[in-house]
């Protein structure tokens, strides 16, 4: 829609009101057309994406991984928030779903144990052939090798507490960054999946990653390494020792 600029001075006074109404409708009507276009595009992205977010010990002590699933499902951002012990069901849904073409970007979140459990569902989805748009972790309890297609890893964690940085395994040749919060006083193990300040950078990088490129896929291997088993115990392990 294009907008005249006239020189109506020329007019009645009359006629000079009535054009400058239609002027401002029309304008109305073309920013709301730009907006609509705007959240029809971030719909359409977030419809490809499906991002898993795992909460850690009996489902009480992450609970703002569902804040954040409902904050992006309002968003138009597909999210599921599960217990992190689901970890391996998690793993044969995003495969079925990425093979399937439904899903091009899948995003890993998980805060505890959950995000212990990120580096286990990377690393299987890893060796079934299925890429990582973006894995986030929040304060892993478990030191970890950071595996698997993912193109890029964040860790957040608070020094000092229960959590742990992530290495690079031996394989990993994606983006990895220990993100340490020590200066940010109050922010702990706890709680660091609800902080307002933490759920707003992590909903940025997702919206970020879902707006972006799909991954580049990759051969399946044809074997499975020999990781896998070792990692699935690990993971299951965590909160018999610490939460």
């Amino acid at each position: 829609m294009t907008v005249f600029a006239l020189n109506n001075n020329h007019l009645p006074p009359q006629r000079r009101r009535s054009l400058e109404v239609l002027r401002v409708a029309a304008m109305s009507l073309l920013l709301l057309g730009v907006s609509i276009s705007a959240g029809a595009a971030q719909g359409q992205s977030g419809s490809r994406t499906h991002v898993f977010l795992m909460r850690g010990f009996a489902n009480v002590f992450s609970l703002g991984m569902d804040q954040i699933g409902a904050r992006l499902q309002r968003m138009g951002i597909n999210a599921s928030v599960e217990n992190y012990i689901a970890w391996d069901a998690i793993v044969n849904e995003a495969a079925a779903e990425y093979r399937s073409g439904q899903v091009q970007n899948i995003i890993i979140v998980g805060h505890s144990s959950g995000a212990t459990a990120v580096t286990a569902v990377a690393a299987r989805l890893g060796e079934m052939g299925v890429p990582v748009k973006l894995a986030i972790a929040l304060d892993p309890t478990t030191r970890a090798f950071a595996a698997g297609h993912v193109e890029r890893y964040l860790n957040f964690y608070a020094p000092g507490g229960m959590g742990t940085l992530v290495d690079k395994g031996r394989d990993f040749t994606g983006s990895l960054q220990n993100i340490s919060l020590g200066g940010n006083p109050g922010v702990g193990h706890f709680n660091i999946d609800k902080d307002p300040g933490v759920q707003d950078r992590v909903i940025k990088e997702i919206v970020a990653a879902a707006r972006g490129a799909a991954p580049r896929p990759f051969a399946q291997p044809t074997t499975v390494q020999a990781h896998a088993a070792p990692a699935r115990v690990r993971v299951g392990t965590v909160e018999t020792a610490t939460h």
